[in-house]
Parts: C-alpha cells; structure tokens; sequence
C-alpha cells in the first residue's frame, strides 16, 4: 500500500498529491509516470511524474478529476493509501544544454512541463515557457513554472490572463524575436500537433509527450501503440516522448477518438439496461 502524505487542490477538480513510494521517487526522472491503482478491482490509470523527494521517499503526481478513478483518488485524504503505484515507467526526457528552450504546455500539461523544464534549467538552458488554458481560473501552478522559466508567458481563449488566443499565437511570437533551439510540447492532441506543424516549417526541433490509451504500462497490450517515422512504436515503453515531426498525427487523433466513442456506446449501453430495468420495477 501506498500512502497519501499530502493532498491539496491547485486548480478547478485539479489535485496535487505526494505519495510515499521511495523506489519510485528514488528512481524517477523527468518525463517518466506511473500507474497507479485504488484497490483490487480499481482501473490502471497512468500519470506523470510531477516531482520527487529521494530523502522522503515522496512522488509528486498532479491530476485532474476526468473519470471514475481519479475521483475516486480525489475523494482520499492525507493518510488514506492506494493498493498499486507502479513505476517509474517510460523514457526519461534527455536532458543536455541545447541553448534556448521553449516549453508549450495546454491545460493540465503545466504539471508535465515543470519537471523538465526544471531539469533543463540544471543543465543551463534558457527556459521560455508558454502555458495555455481556457480562461485565468484555470491556470496552475503559475509561481512554481516562473520560478524555473527565464520567461513566461500565457495564452488564454477568453483572454482573462495573457494573450487572447491560443499557445501558438504566443510561439510565432516567441520565433520571432527568438532563435530557439528546441521546442517541448504537451497538452491535447491538437494542440500538439499545431505546434509541430509550426515549427517544422522553421526546421526547429521538436518534442512532444504523447497520451494515447494505455493500459499495462510495459508495451504488452499494445493499446498505446503509436506510428513514427512510419514504424510502431508503444508510447509506454518508447516514449512517452517523440519527435514531433515524426508522429503520425491523423491516426493518433483517429484512435483516440475511436475510444470515446467506444466509451459512449458502452454508457449508453449501461444507462439503457438501467433504464429498462426501472421500467420493469
């Protein structure tokens, strides 16, 4: 079992835990997750990994309220332990002096990029960091990212923080004024690939951290297979992170679409029979 040490909410449905796991928080770096599991019958669920303490034995995991498993995570309290926190697993972010750095995260990705970009800021990079999110509300982890970033900046689509408009609009701004010598990218699909395809026509190397569905964590299953450079690779044992220039972005997209539908048809299956059932009583 492993313990909750500290819980609290940084964001609208979203949590920062620490969580006893000494192996993990001793091994652990920079671009890696974990899978972790309520009890006996609970879901694999993978999540980043947000930081660690090796002196405490601590693992920082940041999470948002998507589903019946992370709520159910969210409903624990300091002191409460979980049955399975399996890590750490995937490759880490390689970590070198490249010169300038620019670090695009989308929404909860804020919590992905903070790990690297502190790395990144050991190994005497110039950190450029552009967070975007829905509205202001919804930012996290603002004073933690500006403490490692040289720079930061914000894109909001109501425009109640920063720039109205998307973490794009900010970039070609930022490729303006800049000579960049990567690009690290996480947050939605789309966003992702939007970011590539602006800086592949600038030639500027780009990474990103892909999402798809997963389920063991250890390249078994195969439902986190993704296609680079026209090969399949499994974004848990491979990744998490790819060249972005590389992914093959349509059949991403059309995977993970095909799961939520799969997900709805599966709903209204359940609220179906339930439904029937009440009719019956």
């Amino acid at each position: 079992m492993y313990k909750i040490v500290s819980k609290k909410e940084i964001g609208p449905k979203v949590h920062s835990c620490e969580i006893y796991a000494p192996e993990v928080a001793k091994n652990g770096k920079a671009g890696q997750f974990i899978i972790f599991r309520i009890d006996d019958k609970g879901e694999r669920v993978p999540l980043t990994i947000a930081g660690t303490n090796p002196n405490e034995g601590l693992v920082r995991i940041i999470f948002q309220e998507v589903g019946k498993s992370t709520a159910q995570l969210a409903s624990l309290n300091e002191g409460d332990s979980i049955k399975d926190f399996a890590g750490p697993l995937g490759c880490p972010t390689d970590i070198k002096h490249y010169g300038v750095v620019v670090a695009v995260a989308g929404g909860v990705g804020a919590a992905e990029v903070l790990p690297v970009i502190k790395e990144l800021k050991k190994a005497k990079n110039k950190i450029l960091t552009i967070i975007g999110a829905r509205c202001k509300d919804l930012i996290i982890l603002e004073d933690e990212l500006k403490q490692e970033s040289d720079s930061l900046l914000f894109a909001t689509n109501d425009g109640t923080y920063g720039r109205k408009g998307f973490v794009t609009d900010v970039l070609k701004e930022v490729m303006n004024k800049e000579k960049i010598n990567i690009v690290y990218a996480i947050g939605p699909v789309p966003m992702m690939k939007a970011v590539a395809d602006i800086t592949k026509e600038k030639h500027i190397e780009t990474v990103v951290s892909l999402n798809p569905i997963m389920l063991d964590g250890t390249g078994m299953c195969g439902a986190c297979r993704v296609t680079i450079d026209g090969k399949t690779k499994f974004a848990c044992v491979d990744g998490p992170e790819f060249d972005a220039h590389l992914v093959h972005w349509e059949e991403l997209s059309s995977r993970l679409q095909l799961f939520k539908n799969l997900e709805q048809i599966s709903l209204d299956n359940f609220n179906h029979r339930v439904e029937c059932k009440c009719r019956k009583k």
